[in-house]
């Protein structure tokens, strides 16, 4: 399988959890500086340098805990604090997106026309930080250096992985249920209409050869479909027309946003469990992980700025709900890393580990009705 899927999936999952934050603190009237802060923060954590140069390194993906760990902290790179039930809220929203966007994607080497999406939308929200935009061009041109010249077959192990990965999530939400493209169970409606892949043809004709190669016949035949051709090729230019509209902005509208934990994924298959329960590999792959988020540096705040607390529930009953309903194989709630060899090693983990601990920043008021504490109440 292919060693090229992090990169794209970490980047894709980062760009809708900015999508979320950005239209909830818009709708919220948060003071144009915090919500400012807030994304570049963020962002600028997201694009850390020495974090980027791993994250491109070959390599297998995350497990679906430990990716979690690194959102997690993502999350908490601000003022802003998620608890448990909020933040499980959160990455639902950005998995189930991603998730959408792959299948849907046309040709498998779209997916690098979504992850351009994403990394415009990006500029977008710090396009008055010129640090943190070079940060994000960077990464842009670390993306065409990595997959510019993949073959279609390339492309293709790196879309089934993502669809690997996603396949036993099946979780509702409200914004893909009221647009009719995803069940009451939680699996997604794939269309049936609408352009094909760049550089092939509209479906209904079959074309018979012989053995010199020249065409003998042709048969019609019904498809069923609303297929038309497509208009032009996305652009894979650093600023380009990328046709494709997969991974732009869909919070750009306002739309109250619900998750809710489909039946199917109250009973996954024994691949999920396995791909979150430990194995062998696990306490390397901890390791390494927490020498990356280790290196992740955070900029704390140089001044009393009080930090806020984001729930994405409207009452306590219902973050209750959630939290009880939620399958004990979909929550990421710890995440050991035990260190065993060298004496040198452990102290090199035992301050990695501090690094996770994230302390509460004051604020100003816990009330459930206070306008921070609703910002995604909504959602």
């Amino acid at each position: 399988m292919s060693l090229r899927t992090l990169p794209l999936l970490f980047l894709n999952l980062g760009g809708e959890m900015l999508y979320i934050l950005d239209q909830r603190l818009r709708a919220q009237n948060i003071p144009g500086d915090k919500a400012r802060k807030v994304l570049n923060d963020i962002v600028s954590t997201m694009f850390n340098r020495k974090f980027m140069e791993e994250l491109f390194k070959p390599q297998e993906l995350y497990s679906k805990k430990a990716l979690r760990t690194v959102y997690d902290r993502l999350a908490h790179a601000s003022i802003m604090r998620l608890n448990q039930a909020s933040m499980d809220k959160l990455y639902d929203l950005m998995t189930m997106a991603f998730k959408y966007q792959v299948l849907l994607c046309p040709r498998p080497k779209d997916v690098l026309l979504i992850t351009f999406n994403h990394l415009d939308a990006i500029k977008g929200f710090i396009q008055d930080s010129p640090a943190i935009l070079h940060q994000v061009d960077e990464a842009f041109r670390q993306l065409v250096e990595t997959y510019g010249n993949l073959s279609d077959g390339e492309f293709q192990l790196i879309r089934q992985r993502l669809l690997i990965f996603f396949q036993d999530l099946h979780i509702r939400v409200s914004i893909f249920l009221k647009d009719k493209v995803q069940n009451s169970n939680g699996r997604f409606v794939l269309p049936v209409s609408g352009p094909v892949p760049w550089g092939t043809e509209v479906p209904g004709l079959i074309r018979v050869f012989n053995s010199k190669g020249e065409e003998v016949k042709q048969v019609e035949f019904k498809h069923g479909g609303s297929y038309v051709t497509a208009p032009k090729e996305g652009s894979f230019e650093f600023d380009g027309d990328r046709v494709l509209k997969l991974g732009t902005n869909m919070y750009s509208v306002n739309h109250p946003v619900e998750t809710h934990i489909s039946g199917t994924s109250k009973n996954l298959v024994s691949r999920m469990q396995e791909s979150i329960s430990p194995n062998p590999l696990a306490k390397e792959e901890l390791n390494f992980l927490a020498r990356l988020i280790g290196g992740m540096e955070i900029k704390k705040s140089s001044g009393p700025e009080p930090g806020f607390q984001l729930n994405l529930f409207t009452t306590d009953e219902e973050e209750e709900q959630a939290a009880l309903s939620r399958p004990e194989e979909l929550s990421y709630e710890v995440i050991n890393i035990q260190a065993t060899q060298d004496q040198q090693r452990s102290k090199e983990l035992a301050q990695i580990m501090g690094e996770f601990e994230i302390t509460d920043q004051p604020r100003r008021s816990t009330s459930k009705g206070d306008a921070l504490l609703a910002m995604m109440d909504e959602l």
